[in-house]
């Protein structure tokens, strides 16, 4: 299929009136016995398919990203766009953004999702000054709720773009120049309320730049003090209008800037609770920039989850071999299983969901291959979902781990897990049991039984 559009096709495309973008793909059905070079099909997800008393449509409440699958155009670090779709005409117009919004609307209803994401700068132009942007943004708003209100697709998160434009090049919430705080303050007030206005069940922030280069320049205390008190009038603005979405946090590590502030998980809850705003925030995670950070791919899921901070998942994937970040769909059953796991444990991630941070590679140019890459991690998550559903309800991993720590249910045990025991008490236990016996980690035996699930 071509992918690069004449003039007479994008004229076609460019009216409302285009009923389809994507020719000959129909809505994507649940097909568990379709062949398995039959790609365009579920083999595995069927959202009304009960588990554990909650529809699969529930547990994983799917989402399209929209700057990944209707922005990207196959740019790397190394190589300029590779990806031309037939709907763009070239230009950063009003119309060309509409045209996109009505594309993507016809694919969340083919494939089938009921959630949808996007960055600020993602379906509007940015003008000349801050009032033409607002105008900008609130004309192509309007097309969205009323595609909304058509299709029944709902706002999982929206958020602003405070990276990319070279105004923020030394950060937004953490620049040393106030005026670039406070010309970022404007902008999550107006994506405040077009996340009212839209319906978001979430609104994210992301510190693309929030961290520094080089230490020398740097006043850490400062920055860290100005962005929290960026936090802090977000919160207050949300109540003053009414807006109910959950403010989440995205962790990262590293890139664009050498170290940032968002660090991962523990460092971001840290931050929140330090600056006394744990009450009115949650992590949104992606795993991929969990790997960044050097830990396993479901660590900051479970880690934050474990503490009450999960708000919502960014599901994606990296490849550790190139060391940055690739923003691969997820397709690892074993990365799945383990992250429904997590899911179920904490009793579902609502309002948050499993929105696909991730594009197809560069090389992947054919617009099937959207849907591909969307099926293939539907159909993971899906497989995953049952995994887990089953590990959790036949109970051996729990039972095992009950185990390992029933030494904290009676005793000096259950002292030390309820902070009533002191240092004397311990020391009396130890003066009557003496030395401690060794048991056994089990670390493989724990590992083989959960692959049993896979």
């Amino acid at each position: 299929m071509s992918q690069h559009p004449t003039k007479k096709a994008r004229r076609e495309n460019s009216g409302s009136s285009h009923s389809e973008f994507f020719p000959g793909i129909s809505k994507i059905q649940y097909r568990p016995d379709a062949s398995p070079t039959d790609l365009l099909c579920f083999r595995y997800y069927k959202a009304d398919e009960e588990v554990l008393g909650r529809s699969m449509e529930d547990w994983l409440r799917f989402s399209v990203c929209y700057w990944h699958t209707f922005r990207g155009v196959g740019l790397d670090p190394f190589g300029g766009p590779t990806i031309s779709r037939p709907w763009e005409d070239g230009t950063d117009s009003l119309e060309n953004a509409k045209r996109r919004m009505r594309v993507a609307f016809e694919f969340f209803t083919k494939l089938g999702v009921k959630y949808w994401s996007f960055h600020d700068r993602d379906i509007a132009p940015e003008g000349a000054t801050i009032e033409e942007t607002n105008r900008n943004l609130d004309e192509i708003v309007d097309l969205a709720l009323e595609l909304q209100e058509q299709t029944g697709v709902k706002l999982l998160w929206n958020t602003c773009n405070l990276f990319s434009h070279k105004r923020y090049m030394n950060g937004a919430a953490s620049n040393p120049d106030a005026h670039v705080v406070a010309y970022a303050a404007t902008a999550v007030k107006k994506g405040l309320e077009i996340g009212k206005k839209l319906g978001a069940e979430n609104f994210v922030f992301w510190g693309g730049r929030e961290g520094y280069q080089s230490l020398l320049n740097t006043h850490l205390q400062s920055e860290l003090s100005h962005m929290a008190n960026f936090f802090k009038m977000a919160v207050k603005y949300k109540k003053e209008i009414g807006f109910t979405g959950q403010l989440l946090i995205e962790p990262k590590p590293k890139e664009p800037t050498k170290h940032q502030y968002d660090y991962d998980a523990m460092t971001v809850i840290g931050f929140l609770k330090h600056f006394g705003l744990d009450n009115d925030f949650k992590l949104n995670i992606e795993p991929n920039h969990t790997m960044l950070a050097g830990h396993a791919y479901e660590h900051d899921i479970i880690m934050s989850s474990a503490l009450q901070m999960l708000g919502s998942i960014d599901a994606n994937t990296g490849s550790p071999d190139l060391g940055w970040d690739t923003d691969q769909f997820p397709m690892d059953i074993r990365g799945a299983t383990a992250i429904c796991k997590g899911i179920i444990d904490q009793g579902g991630l609502a309002p948050g969901g499993l929105n696909f941070d991730a594009k197809v590679r560069r090389e992947s140019t054919a617009l099937a291959d959207m849907f591909y890459a969307h099926i293939g991690a539907m159909d993971s998550f899906a497989r995953g979902l049952r995994n887990a559903a089953k590990l959790v309800t036949d109970g051996h991993l729990e039972k095992l781990v009950a185990d390992r720590y029933s030494s904290f249910t009676e005793g000096i045990g259950l002292k030390i897990a309820k902070g009533t025991a002191t240092l004397q008490d311990c020391e009396a236990f130890i003066m009557k049991t003496g030395e401690p016996a060794v048991t056994s980690g089990e670390q493989e035996k724990y590992e083989c039984l959960f692959n049993r699930y896979i």
